[in-house]
Parts: structure tokens; C-alpha cells; sequence
């Protein structure tokens, strides 16, 4: 005799099923969180890209074996650096929000969506430490080929190096405010008490 099983409220009446609109975590919930994050990586290896050739960098000068100095005290390239990975990581950050928004967030609801929105912002914080390290490894081996093998006199590129850390806060500062607007205006109104 096969005891009876309870149906439970949100189940297909089969034992260890579910229905599809519940709210628990699936496999599909799992499988968006993994390409979020990884979507979010892959945007930042194109934004490690675009800022490694794209961003100014100082011209040095060999003074000695395995040193250089600065050719020019005042150059802005430093500064140029900086504000060409904040541009980036705004434009990646907005992008990151907007379509994940859309596509992985305002689909779900209740865990599930809450697990999606954290899943974009750790992943647009992935994004741009991608996007930090790529960008300092392009160029980074020429210039300690020049550092090391170049004559007094010669002039060559510094490597890329971003001076203002907290710009790595842009990617999924940008990406929170937009996942934030669209939940604040998807919010049903308050009903309308009647005048007394």
C-alpha cells in the first residue's frame, strides 16, 4: 500500500515537484546567475581591451640600467588613464544594469530575484578587476623589455597603471543604481484612501 503524500501549496501535486511560477531556486536561476557573472567577465576583458589601447600613457626615459623617469613632470597622462577606466567602467556599468535588468531580474521574483541582482553587481565587480588586470598587461611586456635592454636616452611608453583605486567602485556602483531606479519604478502604486 503506497502511503498518501500532502499536496503542497505551489506543487504539481507530484512528490518533489514544483510548479513553474514558484519561487524557489532552480536549475534555470542557478544556470542565469552563472552567465550573468560570467557575461559581466567577459564584458570586462572588452573593457580591458578598449582602455589598454585607448588610454594615454607617460613617455619615460632611460636614466640607468632597469631605470626611467618621467619626461615630463606635468603630463596628464596618469590623470588620462584614470578617467579613461571610470568612462569604461560607467558605460559597462549601465549596460551591465539595463540588460540584466531586463533579462535576468524583472523576469523572477521573491529569492530568485533578489540572488540575481546581487549575482550582477559581484559580477560587474568581477568585470572590472578583469578589466584592471588586462588593461595593465597590454604593454606591460614591452616596457620591461625597454626598461631592461634600452640605452641611456631612450625614450619609450609606461606601462598602464590605474592611480585612482576606487574607480573599480564605478562598475557595480552604475549597475546597483540601475538595478535600484527599476525596482523603485516597477513598485505597484499605494492605493488611493477614499476622503473622509
Amino acid at each position: 500500500m503506497v502511503p498518501e503524500v500532502p499536496e503542497v501549496p505551489g506543487s504539481t501535486g507530484l512528490p518533489g515537484t514544483r510548479s513553474p511560477g514558484s519561487t524557489a531556486f532552480g536549475r534555470s536561476t542557478v544556470a542565469w546567475i552563472g552567465a550573468v557573472v560570467v557575461g559581466c567577465v567577459l564584458v570586462g576583458l572588452l573593457g580591458g581591451l578598449i582602455w589598454g589601447e585607448v588610454a594615454p600613457r607617460a613617455l619615460l626615459q632611460e636614466v640607468g640600467p632597469g631605470a626611467a623617469q618621467v619626461t615630463n613632470a606635468e603630463t596628464r597622462a596618469f590623470f588620462g588613464a584614470d578617467v579613461w577606466f571610470c568612462a569604461i567602467a560607467v558605460v559597462a556599468g549601465l549596460l551591465t544594469g539595463i540588460l540584466g535588468y531586463l533579462f535576468a531580474v524583472a523576469p523572477r521574483d521573491g529569492a530568485a530575484r533578489a540572488a540575481m541582482a546581487a549575482a550582477l553587481i559581484v559580477g560587474a565587480l568581477a568585470g572590472a578587476l578583469i578589466m584592471l588586470w588586462l588593461g595593465e598587461q597590454i604593454g606591460l611586456s614591452a616596457y620591461n623589455r625597454h626598461l631592461v635592454s634600452s640605452p641611456n636616452g631612450t625614450l619609450f611608453s609606461s606601462s598602464l597603471a590605474l592611480g585612482a583605486k576606487t574607480a573599480l567602485a564605478f562598475w557595480p556602483l552604475f549597475t546597483a543604481i540601475v538595478i535600484l531606479v527599476a525596482e523603485w519604478g516597477s513598485r505597484p502604486a499605494a492605493p488611493e484612501e477614499p476622503p473622509s
